[in-house]
C-alpha cells in the first residue's frame, strides 16, 4: 500500500497542495471568495486596457503633413528633413521619410507629405489617419484670405473624423509663408477660421438634419449652444507662424524654429 502511495505521489507531487488548497477554499465564505474573484478580473482588465493603450500609442508614429495646393508643404518636408531648399512642384502622391526631433529624447517619427489636390487628399488621409501621431496643417498665409472657405472645409472635415477624434493626435496648424508681406498672422488666422468654422457648422448640421432627421452620425464640432472655438475640442489644436523658404530666399534658412520646438514635444 505503501508503495502504491509512493508511486502515485511520484507521477502526481502537487497532488497534495491542490487537494489542500481546496480544502481550504470550501472553508472560505463565499463572500471572501467572490471578492477574490472580482480582484483578479479587475486586474486582468487593467492589463489588457493597458497593454491596448500603450500599443496604440506607439503605432502612432507619424506626423501627417496636410493643407491645400501650393501651401508650401512639400517644401516643408525638405527643409524639416535636411534644412535644405528645394524646388517643388505639385504633389500627386505621398512622400515619407524619417524624422528625427530635437529633444533630449532623441525621438523619431516618420514625416508624410500628403497630397494637396482636393480630389486626392480624402484616400492619402483615410490611408494615414490612423497613424497620426500629429496633423501638420499648412496654411498659405500670404493667400489666406482667398481661400479661407476651402481651408475652413478642409479642417472641418479632419476636426470631425470619428478615427482622429478617437485618437485626438496634436493638431499643429502652421501658417506658413510669414516671409511675404501681405501674409496675415497666426492669430488672426485662428479668428477667422474660427468664424467660418462656426457658419460652416450650422450649414453642415442643417444639410444632415434635412436628409434624414438626425446628425448623430456627424460628430459635432465644438460645443452645441456656443460659438465654435478651438479650445472646446478634445484634441490639442496649436497655431504657430512659420517660413518654408525664409526671409532671405533660396540661399537662406528656412524658418520653422517654432514648428520644430512642437514637434519635438510630441
Amino acid at each position: 500500500m505503501g508503495e502504491k502511495a509512493d508511486v502515485q505521489m511520484a507521477q502526481n507531487p502537487f497532488e497534495p497542495y491542490v487537494e489542500s488548497l481546496r480544502q481550504q477554499l470550501e472553508e472560505q465564505d463565499p463572500v471572501f471568495l467572490i471578492g477574490v474573484v472580482v480582484a483578479l478580473a479587475v486586474v486582468i482588465i487593467t492589463f489588457v486596457f493597458l497593454k491596448y493603450f500603450l500599443t496604440s500609442k506607439t503605432v502612432r508614429s507619424a506626423v501627417l503633413l496636410v493643407g491645400l495646393c501650393d501651401s508650401g508643404k512639400t517644401l516643408l518636408f525638405s527643409r524639416l528633413l535636411s534644412g535644405k531648399f528645394k524646388r517643388t512642384q505639385t504633389s500627386i502622391t505621398d512622400s515619407s521619410a524619417p524624422y528625427k526631433a530635437k529633444n533630449d529624447r532623441g525621438s523619431t517619427w516618420t514625416l508624410i507629405d500628403l497630397p494637396g489636390h482636393d480630389s486626392l487628399r480624402p484616400q492619402y488621409l483615410e490611408k494615414f489617419k490612423s497613424a497620426a501621431r500629429a496633423i501638420v496643417f499648412v496654411v498659405d498665409s500670404a493667400i489666406f484670405q482667398k481661400e479661407v472657405r476651402d481651408v475652413a472645409e478642409f479642417l472641418y472635415n479632419l476636426l470631425t473624423d470619428p478615427v482622429i477624434s478617437r485618437n485626438t493626435p496634436a493638431v499643429l496648424v502652421a501658417c506658413n509663408k510669414q516671409d511675404v508681406t501681405m501674409a496675415k498672422s497666426a492669430k488672426l488666422i485662428q479668428q477667422q477660421l474660427e468664424k467660418e468654422l462656426n457658419t460652416l457648422r450650422v450649414t453642415r448640421s442643417a444639410a444632415l438634419s434635412s436628409q434624414d432627421g438626425s446628425v448623430g452620425r456627424s460628430l459635432y464640432l465644438g460645443r452645441k449652444g456656443k460659438d465654435f472655438e478651438f479650445s472646446q475640442l478634445p484634441l490639442k489644436v496649436e497655431f504657430l507662424e512659420c517660413s518654408a523658404r525664409g526671409s532671405k530666399g533660396e540661399e537662406g534658412d528656412a524658418d520653422v524654429e517654432k514648428l520644430e520646438r512642437s514637434l519635438a514635444k510630441l
